[in-house]
């Protein structure tokens, strides 16, 4: 049981799976702070104030709908997507394709049996209906 639940633990996915979520969480406190820094100061600017959750909000018989709520929630959302892709997908594509580019060994040349090994194969093919 206990070699199982370590043979589990040690898969690749799994350890990859916890160090991102610790990366995640670091993360988190980054874009929190680009957004608390730079992005909600923007929109206080512009709009008057610090966010836009309270933005075009109208009431109906006592409830209350707010689509600044939701353009919040998809403004952070975009915020962090954008933050994730072009401070780590992005460079790590770049980096995947520099290290593509210096790996492709070239083929080392034959020898002279693979050669002649090489000829009896074709002629073996070019015989056979």
């Amino acid at each position: 049981m206990l070699k199982g639940f370590k043979e589990f633990v040690m898969r690749g996915n799994v350890v990859d799976l916890a160090v991102a979520v610790v990366i995640g969480a670091a993360f988190t406190k980054i874009i929190g702070a680009v957004v608390d820094g730079f992005i909600n100061p923007l929109i206080a600017a512009i709009f008057g104030k610090a966010d836009i959750s309270g933005v075009w909000n109208f009431h109906i018989n006592g409830a209350i709908f707010s689509i600044g709520l939701i353009l919040q929630a998809a403004l952070n959302f975009l915020f962090v997507a954008a933050a994730v892709y072009f401070a780590i997908v992005m460079p790590l594509n770049k980096l995947a394709e520099r290290r593509a580019r210096g790996q492709e060994p070239e083929p080392d040349p034959l020898t002279a049996d693979q050669e002649l090994l090489t000829e009896i194969r074709d002629l073996l093919r070019a015989r056979q209906p």
